[in-house]
């Protein structure tokens, strides 16, 4: 978990609660949990009627905002108050409601949580407001994580719900969904469906429960591709190319393109071990193995020139240049051409 997320949730279950939180970032999927968990905790059922209020940004003002931020609880210790989507605020970013905030935050209401979710972006730091909103509220940021944090978000998932997950199911469930934490969270409860507390959920399962076919899927094509097993790559492509529904071409040439793109970036690393390689590429330890296997078999300029012909490939797939070629053609004629 995001050590600020933890360190903000550890303090929230401990039953302190701040007058403000500042929750913000590309990362949503955070925002959203300690949202969620203020809506369902700081108040009981009962003192939730008059207590609290869920507003959306683009439908109010800062004034409408802080209006029900300054009112006082009713029969309860405290209230909320919910901006989702903050970053919409019709005035936010304007002189008038920007100082409307910043006065409020100076002096917020000692009996209102106030929570302003602000997603996708950051306050800009070049203003007035993004310069001190983080140091007068509760504040996080949250980035998009890197691949070598995905394995990690996705046992602790498992852990927390008191499963247990093998470390290769972990990896192709992150290496799947990529680092899409909400839809990564999903995927995780999707597998948890009627299995059983008490047995570890294998590989197999993951496959089957996310839809991924065991034997010809981008990550066995991969696997092809890193040992120029030009038989299993063949067998792939012919598959992809009778089910075009399943293996739509564009996310698959995003997979190679960054698997390949990494792997350029490898034979700058001075340290080529697993371990060197994590480190340098922030990749997962159990992926780095992958990387240098393909060392061995890419030199870098054949990395340099499978990243143009998977350009091409793209290119060809979203219908520049394509000619009459069906994208299961274009498909099979670039995995010989990676292979070459």
């Amino acid at each position: 978990m995001d050590s600020s997320a933890k360190k903000i949730l550890d303090k929230l279950k401990s039953g302190k609660y701040d007058p403000v939180y500042l929750l913000q970032g590309e990362e949503t999927y955070y925002i959203d949990l300690i949202s969620q968990y203020i809506e369902e905790h700081a108040l009981t059922e009962s003192e939730k009627s008059f207590n609290q209020v869920v507003v959306y940004g683009k439908d109010a003002t800062m004034a409408t905002i802080l209006t029900h931020a300054r009112r006082f609880p009713m029969m309860a210790e405290r209230q909320v108050v919910i901006v989702r989507e903050a970053q919409d605020i019709q005035d936010l970013n304007k002189e008038t409601g920007s100082k409307l905030l910043l006065d409020y935050l100076a002096k917020p209401s000692p009996t209102t949580v106030l929570v302003l979710c602000h997603k996708n972006k950051t306050l800009d730091k070049r203003r007035e407001l993004g310069k001190k909103a983080e140091q007068l509220a509760t504040s996080a940021t949250f980035k998009k994580p890197y691949d070598n944090q995905l394995v990690d978000f996705v046992l602790e998932c498992v852990k927390e719900k008191k499963y247990s997950i093998e470390e290769d199911a972990a990896r192709i469930l992150a290496e799947y969904v990529g680092n899409d934490l909400n839809r990564l969270a999903n995927e995780v409860d999707k597998v948890l469906i009627s299995h059983d507390q008490k047995a570890t959920i294998t590989l197999a399962e993951v496959m089957a429960k996310v839809g991924i076919s065991r034997e010809y899927n981008i990550f066995e094509l991969q696997k092809a591709l890193i040992n120029k097993d030009w038989q299993q790559a063949a067998k792939i492509s012919n598959y992809f190319e009778a089910n075009p529904k399943k293996n739509p071409g564009i996310p698959m040439v995003a997979f190679l393109y960054s698997f390949f793109s990494k792997v350029l970036a490898a034979h700058t690393v001075a340290d080529r071990s697993s371990q060197g390689l994590t480190a340098a590429l922030k990749i997962s330890p159990y992926a780095a193995k992958d990387y240098v296997a393909a060392l061995q078999r890419y030199p870098q300029t054949k990395a340099l020139e499978n990243i143009s012909l998977l350009r091409q490939a793209d290119l060809k797939l979203k219908g520049v240049n394509s000619g009459s070629e069906s994208e299961g053609q274009i498909l099979k004629e670039l995995v010989f051409r990676l292979l070459a």
